[in-house]
């Protein structure tokens, strides 16, 4: 047999000569990051719904609680639909599934154009909408995990800044389209352009080929399989449940406290509604940075230390909170900061938490299952500061829980957010 000389090329097909839209593979992996803010971006429209409620209920003749069934509906959807994508992720591909939660997406904000009734507004926006979130959701989160295995949280945590400031885009941009075409006419516009960017995304979703890794490091992605230190079944898990019960806490504070940004302005504090909305502008900007923070903690430190610091801040928020007043605009400002900041963290943290808790390999399935907390958060925090304003008469009430919530979420996170807890 002869044996080559220096002069013959590699294979193309090499690990380490592998290249991504035309350059080589460590370099061209950033476009990925790229196409999953674009896509989160059109998903992250799901956080501009009250821009359409005012004039969903001028057109239809519905009372405030009903405009709010739709994106209730939907954020139940987005979540309960995660687990059914992230276990067929590795079967049908990243980009089979992205573009099956595209054309949900398309259609439900195209049907919702047609809707005439809060029934129909639920079946359309919160049901098909939700559903294709859900579906998609995952699909650029796996393809950054997979392709920056040595920079896992940050990459993801990235991906995410999408979601985070899509209402600074698409809430400005539903606006523009409202005034000039009608709300019924912005559901098809925006239908149709979710549609069109989601599938050009979901052709360019794949997977990195198995034997490929970054040029400085060298089998990571395989070290811990190899090792068998992960657990086969998640739900007989005792560090699963952890992570569950810390990622509901950090969600239902975030998005119960998201939820009353603007009305604790204006009723405790006492500012002009402009003042109000300007300051929920700045606070989705903290909400975006806390994605790659967080992502980026967990991969320096630890998923636990992230998580402590986390339940820190919104401990320190809380009680600040209690004690704010009228006038009192820097304390309400950073408290409210700070909340916007953490629910953005646990979203990059909590799969930056799965990768590293649990199988990398099958990441998809398992972050599914961890997602159903944010579910449950959602679903009970956006509940929760409704009745307690109702039963004591002033939002101040609401930072008690959270507070105390926080407390449940320092001892968990604690003694418990280990690696290998339970999994021996």
């Amino acid at each position: 047999m002869m044996m080559k000389t220096q002069s013959e090329p590699l294979p193309r097909d090499l690990p380490h000569d592998l290249r991504v839209f035309g350059m080589p593979a460590d370099r061209g992996r950033v476009v990925f990051l790229f196409l999953g803010v674009l896509s989160m971006l059109c998903m992250g429209t799901v956080y501009s719904w009250s821009i359409f409620r005012k004039p969903l209920q001028d057109l239809h003749g519905i009372q405030s609680t009903a405009s709010l069934l739709p994106f209730t509906v939907m954020l139940v959807m987005y979540a309960g639909c995660m687990p059914f994508a992230g276990a067929r992720m590795n079967r049908l591909g990243p980009g089979r599934m992205m573009a099956l939660g595209a054309l949900l997406v398309g259609a439900g904000y195209v049907l919702s154009g047609f809707a005439t009734s809060t029934p129909a507004l639920v079946l359309s926006y919160g049901v098909l909408g939700g559903a294709g979130v859900g579906i998609a959701y995952g699909a650029p989160l796996a393809v950054s995990a997979a392709w920056f295995p040595d920079k896992k949280g940050l990459a993801m945590g990235l991906t995410m800044v999408g979601f985070g400031l899509s209402p600074l885009v698409t809430a400005p941009l539903a606006k523009f389209l409202m005034d000039r075409l009608g709300v019924q006419q912005t559901f098809w516009t925006l239908g149709a352009t979710f549609l069109c960017v989601l599938l050009a995304v979901a052709s360019r979703m794949r997977y990195p080929p198995a034997a490929w890794s970054p040029a400085k490091m060298a089998d990571i992605a395989t070290a811990g399989s190899a090792l068998g230190r992960y657990p086969q079944n998640l739900l007989r898990t005792p560090v699963f449940h952890v992570l569950c019960a810390c990622y509901t806490i950090g969600t239902f504070v975030g998005l119960s406290v998201i939820g009353i940004s603007s009305s604790v302005a204006q009723e405790v504090v006492r500012l002009p509604p402009e003042t109000a909305a300007l300051l929920v502008s700045l606070f989705a900007v903290f909400n975006g940075l806390g994605r790659p923070l967080f992502g980026w903690i967990a991969d320096h430190r630890s998923p636990r230390f992230a998580a402590l610091l986390s339940f820190v801040l919104i401990l320190s928020a809380s009680t600040v909170m209690m004690t704010v007043g009228e006038g009192n605009v820097v304390r309400y400002a950073m408290s409210f900061c700070v909340f916007w900041m953490c629910l953005g963290g646990w979203l990059a943290l909590a799969p930056t938490a799965t990768l590293k808790l649990f199988d990398p390999a099958r990441y998809a399935g398992n972050y599914g299952l961890v997602f159903t907390a944010y579910g449950v958060g959602a679903l009970s925090g956006t509940l929760a500061t409704g009745v307690i304003r109702d039963w004591t008469g002033s939002y101040s009430m609401v930072f008690v829980p959270t507070a105390v919530l926080a407390v449940v979420g320092l001892f968990l996170a604690g003694f418990f957010l280990k690696p290998g807890e339970g999994q021996g």
